[in-house]
């Protein structure tokens, strides 16, 4: 007879959330060294948020990159970056093979949770290929922007600063190191006609934003569409459709817009295309957000609120989300049962989960824009920049109107919590909170009520 019981363990949604807190104050600890900045100084709740919108690859920053950080700051920024991107789980696992330890079940379906992966039995070749994948992604991508930045920065500095966009990019962190040097002060707005800078950085963003499991079954598959899992058939087809989708309707609501004025059709094709896949939780910009017009504005609203795809470096209510709904409100309205998706059925839970996700993600934005509004001074904010700053922080990507550096100790604090929330997950968090139950609870009797 045991005298003591032994005490349950986390369930790894629970491990998970706690993992990248850790992550995240570590990384603030870090920033708050008087030699992680040029001034030689930074406050806490500066240095935190940094280190969240790292980790949480969202790319909002209260202080310029570039002109507050010192090498070693940025060098911090990055692995935060690369942590966040891949997963925290990911890493955990890479240092349990390190030290020859085995890997057991609950390490496993925490990588899984956190990847989006699917079968226990082939989690260290999951990881080993997320690893090689994301070097030969990252260092080709830097390899190509080099024959730009280094002309403009010189040899050192110029593959840094190639390497910094290209593990950026395909983190979907949307961090830049250009603000304040010789070449501009808005992002990547000196490249915005620029092919290789923008082809190469939307081609990042996209892979990155795609999900490992996704590319990985295009590997396999050896780019044999016929082959390609269901999953990532729907993906493809859905991505697609809202990249391109977007870039024509940028291209017709900004037409005449001022920030386009002296581009060509094709300069102001490639433009729309960035602002597109950008608008997909990146953070990058080439076209400053603040000065689209309103129907720009709404159509990149709608982009970061849905963002890139499950088990991704993307953030948002994800692709896949965002399908379900849609194919559900479809056989709503034809009064049909079944989710039909091709020759494929969805399950109807997984419709109740989406919508779940989705109400949480407006409940969250709206809460939160409400309360930044009314926190803030008369004239410091309006409706519209608060909006976008909540939606671009819990949806992970970074574009800004230019308020977060405005904002009080209580606004950073609010946007911190959204950009943790929109990394960790809405569906993570609650399941970590989560209590168990006993699965023969009693069913309560059906009656009617009306909607619509």
């Amino acid at each position: 007879m045991k005298l003591f019981k032994r005490k349950p363990r986390m369930n790894v949604w629970s491990y998970l959330a706690l993992g990248y807190f850790a992550v995240m104050f570590v990384g603030s600890i870090l920033l708050v060294l008087p030699f992680a900045s040029k001034e030689g100084g930074t406050s806490y709740i500066d240095a935190l948020f940094t280190a969240v919108s790292a980790g949480c690859v969202t790319g909002l920053v209260p202080l310029e990159t570039n002109v507050h950080w010192s090498l070693f700051g940025q060098i911090v920024i990055l692995i935060l970056i690369q942590t966040g991107g891949l997963g925290f789980m990911t890493f955990v696992t890479v240092l349990l093979l390190m030290v020859k330890r085995g890997i057991g079940q609950y390490q496993r379906r925490a990588v899984l949770q956190s990847v989006g992966g699917g079968h226990l039995a082939g989690v260290k070749i999951l990881v080993r290929r997320i690893l090689i994948g994301t070097a030969c992604f990252e260092i080709g991508g830097a390899a190509i922007l080099c024959i730009r930045f280094i002309p403009a920065f010189g040899v050192a500095q110029g593959i840094w600063c190639a390497l910094f966009h290209a593990v950026s990019a395909f983190c979907n962190a949307g961090f830049d190191i250009l603000g304040g040097t010789s070449v501009g002060t808005g992002s990547l707005s000196s490249y915005a006609t620029d092919p290789l800078v923008s082809l190469t950085l939307c081609a990042l963003i996209v892979v990155g934003g795609l999900g490992f499991c996704v590319w990985g079954d295009v590997l396999d598959c050896k780019l044999n569409a016929k082959k390609f899992q269901f999953y990532t058939k729907v993906i493809l087809i859905v991505s697609a459709i809202l990249i391109f989708g977007g870039t024509m309707l940028f291209l017709l609501f900004e037409w005449n817009n001022p920030c386009y004025a002296g581009y060509n059709f094709w300069e102001k094709l490639l433009v729309s295309l960035f602002n597109s896949v950008t608008a997909r939780t990146a953070g990058f910009y080439t076209t400053d957000p603040s000065t689209l017009s309103d129907s720009g504005y709404l159509l990149m609203v709608v982009l970061m609120f849905i963002g890139g795809c499950s088990g991704s470096t993307a953030g948002g209510i994800k692709v896949g989300t965002f399908t379900v709904i849609i194919m559900g409100m479809f056989a709503a309205f034809r009064s049909k049962k079944d989710i039909a998706l091709g020759k494929r059925r969805i399950e109807g839970k997984l419709l109740v989960q989406a919508l779940a996700i989705f109400a949480t993600y407006l409940f969250l934005i709206l809460t939160s824009t409400a309360v930044i509004c009314a926190v803030e001074p008369d004239g410091v904010n309006t409706f519209a920049r608060t909006l976008f700053e909540t939606v671009s922080a819990l949806g992970t990507v970074g574009l800004s109107q230019g308020l977060t550096p405005t904002l009080s100790v209580v606004s950073k604090l609010i946007i911190i919590l959204l950009m943790y929330l929109g990394r960790v997950g809405v569906l993570t968090l609650a399941f970590a909170l989560a209590r168990k139950r006993d699965t023969s609870e009693i069913r309560h009797p059906v009656d009617t009520f009306f909607i619509g």
